[in-house]
């Protein structure tokens, strides 16, 4: 995991009142939080505190939550400050252990080195490091539907890469060059980091900040994009155009309430679904362009 440069780190604490525990988990993993408390039931209210990563200012990620806590009317903040001097390395250990994901795919945290099952392939991340770990149950969606989908040399696009966990698991099975792209830069050293972990050939990623798929210039095989909903469907219209003949894109990142707004908006760009996945409270679906 990211060594910490400073000896605290900041946490902000929400709560839920309809029992759906999920839901703070989700806004942990959507927020890039480190590691997380759960404090069942206080106050008639779930209470989950979350970690961050002291690089940033607090003002970030308050912002970062509040954005992603628009989804959520029942959510509030409940308070927030700075913890410091804490065995966190300790603590995150236990928090992830090895993680099957579909058919053949196991995530493991870097400590896990050695420990993969048999017949696995094992994908290396550094869990906290951003959006992305694989224990989010959208991650996990993008990652099954990439699995059934990805074909020996294809050319893949990682919208909004996160970790680079998609395409991290896009090379391993086959593919022969990656783009992935970013908004935020401090993502891309975390990726560089990911992909040394799984002794990844440097030269088939092309790894750059950008915003979707502006300026986007090539063509592909796949595309691969867990977001949430609001970039998901601003960048769709330019989908079409960068898919290669039987080309496949793969959204992820939305609530399955969400499902009718996105199948709707496929439709508009002349899009088809071929399979939909649902995890928890969330959604996916692999489509490609109509014939």
């Amino acid at each position: 995991m990211k060594k910490m440069e400073k000896n605290y780190w900041w946490y902000i604490t929400i709560s839920e009142n309809n029992g759906a525990i999920d839901i703070l988990h989700s806004l942990a993993d959507i927020t890039e939080s480190i590691g997380t408390e759960l404090q069942e039931f206080l106050q008639d209210r779930d209470h989950l505190r979350m970690y961050y990563r002291s690089d940033k200012d607090l003002s970030y990620w308050k912002g970062l939550l509040l954005d992603a806590m628009k989804e959520f009317q029942s959510v509030k903040i409940e308070d927030f400050g700075k913890i410091e001097n804490q065995p966190w390395n300790v603590q995150a250990e236990d928090a992830f252990p090895p993680l099957l994901v579909g058919k053949e795919l196991v995530v493991l945290a870097p400590w896990h080195k050695g420990k993969e099952p048999k017949n696995k392939l094992p994908l290396y991340i550094n869990p906290g490091s951003a959006f992305g770990t694989g224990y989010h149950e959208s991650t996990q969606i993008a990652l099954e539907l990439l699995e059934t989908n990805i074909k020996q040399n294809a050319i893949l696009a990682d919208i909004g890469t996160g970790s680079g966990i998609l395409t991290i698991c896009a090379l391993k099975k086959g593919a022969i060059r990656a783009f992935a792209r970013d908004i935020d830069p401090m993502v891309i050293e975390e990726v560089h980091k990911n992909l040394m972990l799984n002794d990844l050939d440097l030269a088939k990623i092309n790894l750059a900040t950008g915003d979707l798929l502006k300026d986007f210039k090539h063509k592909v095989d796949i595309l691969t994009a867990n977001i949430l909903i609001g970039p998901l469907s601003s960048m769709l219209s330019d989908v079409p155009s960068i898919l290669n003949e039987d080309g496949v894109a793969i959204f992820s990142g939305m609530l399955e309430r969400e499902k009718p707004l996105f199948l709707e908006a496929l439709k508009q760009v002349d899009m088809q679904p071929i399979k939909e996945l649902v995890k928890g409270e969330w959604w996916g679906v692999s489509a490609k362009a109509k014939a």
